[in-house]
């Protein structure tokens, strides 16, 4: 899956352990639960379970044939196996935005993204990442070439030889 989905997973998941304990209230929780819905959240983390299955499939078979086989039949209902956490997952990024919005903000951003905007965003979000990361990394590497320039001629000027 894409770097921009793994960093949001650990940013919330982090989030989640040093959430304060306090309850959210059942309407910051409703308005919560569906804007992880309209976010697609679950839907973006089932897509991660064949990834997975097959990163486990030879650390677990030990590239035997006779595993393999066994484990592409116990593993076929994979989303079976992986619902409980899905549904954990959600229901705990729910809690945290439930714990960091109000619940009118929480029916506001969730209009937003339900909206052809906020749609077309989540749908683009994952390109814009790289894009920009590139960008950055790009401009990062200018600036660090020109910077560098800069301190060699400045060195030179008082003497230094470089």
């Amino acid at each position: 899956m894409s770097r921009r989905l793994l960093t949001i997973a650990g940013t919330l998941l982090f989030l989640v352990c040093g959430a304060a304990a306090q309850a959210p209230s059942p309407e910051a929780m409703s308005a919560a639960r569906k804007l992880v819905g309209t976010l697609k959240i679950a839907d973006q983390y089932r897509a991660l379970l064949p990834q997975l299955l097959l990163k486990l499939r030879p650390v677990v078979s030990q590239d035997r044939p006779e595993i393999e086989r066994d484990y592409d039949a116990v593993t076929a209902p994979g989303a079976e196996i992986y619902a409980p956490l899905v549904a954990s997952l959600t229901d705990q990024i729910a809690a945290l935005y439930a714990q960091t919005f109000t619940v009118d903000e929480l029916h506001q951003i969730d209009t937003f993204y339900a909206g052809p905007a906020g749609r077309k965003f989540l749908e683009k979000s994952d390109a814009l990442a790289q894009a920009s990361a590139q960008i950055s990394q790009d401009v990062g590497q200018k600036a660090a070439d020109e910077l560098k320039q800069r301190l060699i001629e400045a060195l030179r000027q008082k003497g230094h030889k470089l």
